[in-house]
């Protein structure tokens, strides 16, 4: 359907990269700022065809459409003259159009403009949060937001009801029982460990799927569509496809479809621990209260690992240290590609500690304010 008529409140700009980190963290904040802030948003992205993988509804043949309360432009070469809104975001240094750009030079008053840049525990972060940079020929100032841990970065995307859907899915055996029908897919067998598989390529996963075969545990992998299953086929030998199963020893894989973002936090929810990549699932990961792996999205000159021993750090300031030792040599091992049967074996053996660490991470985070709210907060300090 076409647009509202109205003029936009906010602009929200976003270029996928690969995978779908950008595109999930824009569209999680644009429905949250039209739903909970009641804030009129234009979606600029480049890639509606990967978009349409998060949000069925999106129509990729279309320039100009509405999607959920939300007016979805495509944002291509042939970018039209529209007239900016209040607040612009320009998320992950996309690099918004330098015509639009000086249209809000134009406005009167100016827009907000913030780049909403990614997640890192690092120290340095919350002295760089809220920073102004002067653009060089023209009166506007952009600000850094930085998301984060604490109190004095932007926080971290929370829906107002997320964690009562949880604990309502958590506690409604039928609603889980839907899950799974809708997955194509019969509830696993009792006993089981339920392990969410979604990550890069990485050349231990094969490794991993061994150890879980050979595990006197049943392991339950569930793996969405993603960068693991050509390793995964290579595992077992033969083509899977969503809706496939394949059992080995201990270990039954189980091939999802791309999951919408409401069915992949229930994935999370359901599970007993969640291997998550990038930043998107990762977040929501910690908001699932139970144990999780990060598969941190590789950088040059390894300097993904400094983010991720800076979360670590965090994370595991109140684990006791048996349990924060396994869980830093697992963490590191899966993202450098070396993981051990007695690396998979000294996790497992604390995760009941981890479990209960995960709630009270969940809980400690959901004390302070959510980002939407810090972001609108700091956007209405400047206007």
């Amino acid at each position: 359907m076409p647009p509202s008529a109205a003029s936009p409140d906010c602009d929200v700009f976003c270029k996928i990269i690969d995978n779908f980190g950008d595109i999930g963290i824009c569209w999680r904040l644009a429905r949250q700022l039209a739903s909970e802030q009641h804030l009129r948003v234009r979606l600029w992205v480049d890639e509606l065809a990967t978009f349409k993988l998060l949000c069925r509804q999106v129509d990729p043949t279309l320039e100009v459409q509405e999607v959920q309360g939300i007016e979805v432009r495509l944002w291509n070469v042939r970018f039209p003259t529209v007239a900016p809104a209040a607040l612009v975001l320009e998320t992950f240094a996309c690099r918004i159009p330098e015509p639009f750009v000086e249209r809000m030079a134009q406005r009167s008053p100016r827009p907000v403009w913030i780049n909403l840049d990614y997640l890192s525990a690092e120290e340095w972060v919350a002295g760089c949060h809220t920073l102004p940079s002067p653009h060089p020929q023209l009166p506007l100032d952009k600000f850094f937001f930085f998301p984060g841990f604490s109190s004095d970065t932007g926080g971290l995307l929370r829906e107002n009801d997320l964690l009562d859907r949880r604990r309502d899915f958590v506690g409604d055996a039928d609603l889980q029982a839907a899950f799974w029908e809708d997955a194509g897919f019969a509830p696993p067998r009792t006993g089981s460990l339920l392990v969410s598989l979604f990550a890069y390529e990485n050349a231990t996963l094969g490794d991993l799927l061994a150890i879980w075969a050979a595990s006197d545990l049943p392991v339950c992998c569930l793996a969405p569509l993603s960068q693991t299953l050509p390793a995964i086929r290579d595992y077992a030998g033969r083509a899977l496809e969503a809706g496939d199963t394949y059992q080995r020893g201990a270990l039954e894989i189980r091939i999802l479809p791309f999951l919408e973002q409401s069915h992949y936090d229930h994935l999370l929810w359901l599970c007993d621990i969640n291997f998550v990549r990038g930043e998107d699932s990762f977040v929501r990961a910690q908001w699932a209260a139970r144990p999780l792996i990060w598969h941190i999205y590789p950088q040059e000159e390894a300097t993904h690992m400094r983010k991720l021993d800076a979360f670590l750090a965090i994370y595991c300031a109140a684990l006791p240290a048996a349990s924060t030792a396994a869980l830093r040599e697992f963490w590191h091992a899966w993202n450098v590609g070396t993981i051990s049967a007695a690396a998979w074996q000294a996790l497992a053996a604390k995760l009941p500690t981890l479990r209960q660490h995960a709630r009270e991470w969940q809980q400690t985070l959901a004390r302070q304010e959510d980002l939407s709210s810090r972001l609108l907060r700091f956007a209405r300090s400047k206007l």
